[in-house]
């Protein structure tokens, strides 16, 4: 029974989320021989505020880079 964790910063519609469920789904089928009815994916949604990387948050992260 697959486990998928995917973590983004919030922002996505449901429709993405959907099509994430769908194709990391469809993925595991197709590769590992997978069953759909036994796959589970979860998709957490993290506050930009809390996600940080290059030494800073998210947010400040894409101000410092934005064009």
């Amino acid at each position: 029974m697959p486990y998928v964790n995917i973590q983004i910063t919030k922002g996505a519609t449901r429709d993405q989320r959907s099509q994430l469920v769908r194709e990391v789904t469809d993925s595991l089928v197709r590769i590992l021989n997978k069953r759909p009815d036994q796959t589970h994916i979860v998709i957490q949604e993290i506050e930009e505020d809390h996600w940080g990387f290059g030494g800073m948050l998210t947010e400040d992260y894409k101000k410092k880079h934005a064009g």
